[in-house]
């Protein structure tokens, strides 16, 4: 396992921020040695929660030699989607685990806030968003906390949170939050609430704060510099994985040139950290190791297994994966052929020209083997609905060159479009050079990228997120105007197409996007 508070490669980190002279390798009189475990983003991957109450199991039965504070924390996005049984599945995760508080990520807001309402009932760990604007009147509001003091040994903690700024475009009902006056702040507006919060808790004598922020990575380097007494940003919402603790990387200056350290571990429950600190009487870090674990490395857990399996009933075995593609190092910008996959059967079922959908949306992975009715589930999470809708050329060529901008975009956000039906060749600095209609006989259509037709017409399976114009893909925004709407989803296709295959499937890049330099 990863060994929670050893330090061999420890990075001194004190000298380079404080004229202090060096010190030993003992801890000082007055030092506080603290190790966290923390999550973010699993998006209600309940397979790899289940491994992670294991990995959590394993940090809370070490024993380290040297008095230490053991803290859980998540950073948002546990949850996703609409499924209550999924979203209760990521409540029960938590509390096994024992984090004791989450920030509010965009994930957490899926749901109608009438159905958040009810699951916030069985919630017992802390909810976070210091940057939230809201009203009074707003019911969720009530549930949700700017920051508190956590206890350990006798040791305090400040604990704050921040939800991401861009939190009412990256929701499907983002106008039912705006009703509810449920709104954050931008991110200077952000910086200046999180300051508020972090003076509050140093006039209450507590010299050791921890963030808790879904803003994403390049926001979170900018919190960094400019606040002032922020010890640990502990992060999300941009699926960066962060190891180690690395100069100008995730180890930066407040404004008084105090260290901060900043963590994340990637998305969909395919790590998790252990953060292990070591803090001078003044809550300066000293010392700091990052370790970043896999959890594929660990066992399912048995009882967790069970008590999911209750909730979202047992999985079914529905086919085998002869040759399944290796995880993406980069899940919003590497071509996805289990997307390809995905969009073949759509494309099939709905008997559309093109089916679309953007890179987010593809949350799981397959392995060789057998394959089940959980591991499906858990492809594309959110249950939107398939709608065919006539886009104009121009509008498919819009879209594909706005999620192209991905590359070079902050967070990588919102992701490639991935295609069936098309193919085409894209850079890495955001450009699409040329693209083809692929008819389904197999002919191919040279489509020019630089003057698009407004005048031909493509019949465009795509799920109801996305034609709603969400993401800021505006050019897609023509639900009304659907010719089909479908009661099923990217899920409900790639199960049908494995069950119908007589033999072993193939998933594998066939090249149909093209990524160069």
């Amino acid at each position: 396992m990863i060994s929670p508070i050893t330090m061999e490669t420890t990075n001194l980190i004190y000298n380079k921020y404080k004229s202090h002279n060096s010190f030993g390798s003992d801890s000082l009189a007055g030092d506080t040695r603290t190790s966290i475990f923390y999550v973010n983003d699993y998006h209600g991957k309940a397979i790899n929660m289940e491994r992670t109450i294991t990995a959590s199991n394993e940090f809370d039965s070490f024993v380290p030699s040297v008095p230490t504070d053991k803290l859980k924390l998540a950073s948002g996005d546990i949850m996703l989607g609409e499924d209550k049984k999924v979203n209760q599945i990521a409540v029960n995760f938590l509390k096994f685990i024992g984090i004791t508080a989450s920030a509010v990520g965009n994930h957490e807001c899926d749901m109608k806030s009438n159905d958040f309402m009810e699951l916030l009932k069985n919630i017992k760990y802390k909810l976070l968003a210091c940057n939230m604007k809201t009203s009074p009147d707003c019911k969720i509001a009530g549930h949700i906390e700017k920051s508190y003091i956590e206890e350990a040994n006798g040791n305090r903690y400040g604990i704050i949170g921040v939800l991401p700024t861009d939190l009412i475009s990256r929701v499907k009902y983002g106008k039912v939050f705006q009703d509810q006056q449920l709104d954050p702040a931008n991110i200077d507006e952000t910086i200046k609430d999180i300051q508020i919060e972090v003076d509050k808790l140093k006039k209450q004598g507590v010299n050791k704060i921890i963030l808790l922020s879904h803003s994403g990575y390049g926001y979170d380097i900018k919190i960094a510099k400019e606040t002032d007494g922020v010890d640990v940003i502990l992060g999300g919402h941009s699926h960066d994985l962060i190891t180690g603790v690395k100069d100008n990387v995730n180890l930066f200056m407040s404004k008084s040139g105090e260290p901060v350290i900043i963590t994340q571990a990637g998305r969909d429950g395919k790590n998790f950290g252990v953060l292990n600190l070591e803090f001078d009487k003044d809550g300066i870090i000293k010392k700091a190791q990052n370790n970043v674990g896999t959890t594929r490395m660990f066992s399912r857990n048995p009882i967790a297994r069970y008590v999911f399996e209750q909730i979202l009933g047992k999985s079914e075995i529905v086919g085998r994966i002869n040759t399944a593609p290796p995880l993406l190092k980069n899940d919003l910008t590497d071509p996805n052929p289990l997307a390809y996959y995905g969009l073949d059967a759509i494309r099939e079922r709905s008997g559309a020209d093109i089916a679309l959908v953007v890179s987010t949306n593809i949350r799981g992975y397959v392995e060789k083997g057998n394959i089940d009715t959980r591991t499906i589930s858990e492809i594309s999470p959110f249950k939107n609905k398939i709608v065919k809708i006539n886009y104009t050329e121009k509008e498919i060529v819009d879209a594909i060159k706005f999620c192209a901008k991905s590359f070079v975009n902050r967070n990588n956000k919102p992701g490639i479009m991935c295609v069936s039906g098309l193919k085409y060749t894209v850079s890495k600095n955001g450009l699409v050079y040329d693209m083809k209609f692929v008819t389904k006989d197999g002919h191919e259509e040279v489509i020019d990228v630089n003057n698009p037709r407004a005048d031909k017409i493509y019949s465009v399976a795509i799920n109801d997120y996305y034609a709603s114009g969400n993401d800021e893909l505006t050019m897609l925004n023509k639900y009304d105007q659907a010719v089909e709407k479908y009661t099923w989803d990217l899920n409900d296709c790639i199960e049908q197409k494995i069950r119908a295959s007589k033999v072993p499937v193939d998933i594998v890049d066939d090249g149909r996007i093209k990524v160069v330099d």
